[in-house]
């Protein structure tokens, strides 16, 4: 099948959108696994507590990432192996010392190497293991910030989250500087000194507050009373109050459906409603019907005397004439007298309604 040109500018299109779209989600997924393509050697760290620390954490040094922790394995009873990876072109001494340290305040960790200027400046070999006295585990970051918890509950979220993470950089020896630790602790007492006449008043409200409710101990307590009974009352009718939101419920969707199945007829009545209105609106119909209802009246008050007897109508007829036709001219002539018939009696002649 040949394609036109058209088709195959599209086609080249879609190729070039696939492949560029393929290379960014193969770099991105490298990226997120924390994957190199770079030579890279092997080394473990022994630990008392790695908690917290997975595959593809950060290895770094002097904050730059070298690599990426592997696998965490348990050895003996107390003990905690991680094995990691750092690219070859940097290169470990038999003085480096590794430590876990804090990535943000999630929890999420990363492993710290550095160098002591003490000791040897040989190179460590690929597949050593930095023993015991060379590690150190992570700062037990809840124990620290329960201690500072009635500072916190001083300070807005965003100062609190400033406040907690440069106190984790301090005690872990990244910040080396105290000053700005300090200097927020400083602020945050200035604030609770500048606000010290408004700490007063509120305790002395509150001290106010708290003795007009003592000195309202009886009414505060039949209102708890009152309040008792009223939730014991609901409690007691729970099943009433929940079959009656039932029964709403029900009664709700039955409204609904009627209002759905009714509309179309109800649009319909209101459309000719409006055609009848606007017939009547016709000056010669509102005649019409402005004489219809004057005489209105007089036909009720003839149509209550014709049922004045219950369920019979009181007509009765004065003179019937029966026209014959298709007979001879002879016999029709004998047969006129008969045809007259006068019935009625002396109703008749009283001139009574017919």
């Amino acid at each position: 099948m040949k394609l036109d040109k058209a088709s195959f500018a599209a086609l080249i299109k879609l190729i070039i959108f696939l492949v560029v779209t393929g290379a960014a989600t193969a770099l991105l997924m490298m990226t997120m696994s924390n994957i190199r393509f770079e030579s890279s050697n092997k080394y473990k760290a022994v630990f008392t507590d790695a908690t917290g620390v997975t595959k593809g954490d950060d290895v770094r040094i002097a904050g730059v990432s070298v690599g990426s922790v592997k696998k965490v394995e348990i050895t003996g009873k107390d003990k905690a192996v991680v094995e990691f990876t750092v690219r070859s072109a940097t290169p470990l001494t038999e003085s480096t010392q590794a430590q876990l340290r804090f990535r943000n305040l999630v929890g999420q960790r990363y492993l710290n190497l550095y160098k002591d200027g003490t000791g040897p400046t040989s190179i460590l070999k690929a597949g050593s293991t930095i023993p015991l006295e060379r590690t150190q585990e992570a700062l037990d970051l809840t124990t620290l910030l329960n201690g500072f918890k009635p500072v916190f509950q001083a300070l807005s979220p965003s100062d609190t989250n400033k406040l907690a993470f440069e106190l984790v950089q301090t005690l872990q020896g990244e910040s080396g500087n105290v000053e700005n630790l300090l200097a927020r602790t400083s602020s945050l007492t200035r604030t609770l000194a500048d606000r010290d006449q408004l700490i007063g008043d509120v305790v002395t409200n509150l001290s106010q507050v708290l003795d007009t409710i003592g000195s309202r101990d009886d009414q505060l307590t039949d209102t708890i009373d009152t309040l008792q009974q009223f939730v014991t009352g609901l409690k007691d009718d729970r099943g009433a109050i929940l079959d009656s939101i039932d029964s709403i419920s029900e009664l709700s969707t039955e409204t609904s459906n009627l209002l759905v199945q009714g509309r179309p007829d109800l649009a319909a009545d209101v459309k000719q409603l409006k055609r009848v209105a606007t017939n009547l609106s016709k000056p010669k119909n509102l005649q019409t019907v402005d004489t219809a209802l004057k005489i209105l009246p007089i036909k009720l008050k003839k149509l209550t005397t014709l049922a004045s007897n219950g369920s019979l109508f009181n007509f009765y007829a004065c003179n019937i004439n029966l026209t014959l036709k298709g007979l001879p001219a002879e016999f029709a002539q004998l047969l006129e007298p008969l045809l007259k018939l006068k019935v009625g009696g002396s109703r008749c002649e009283t001139g009574g309604d017919q």
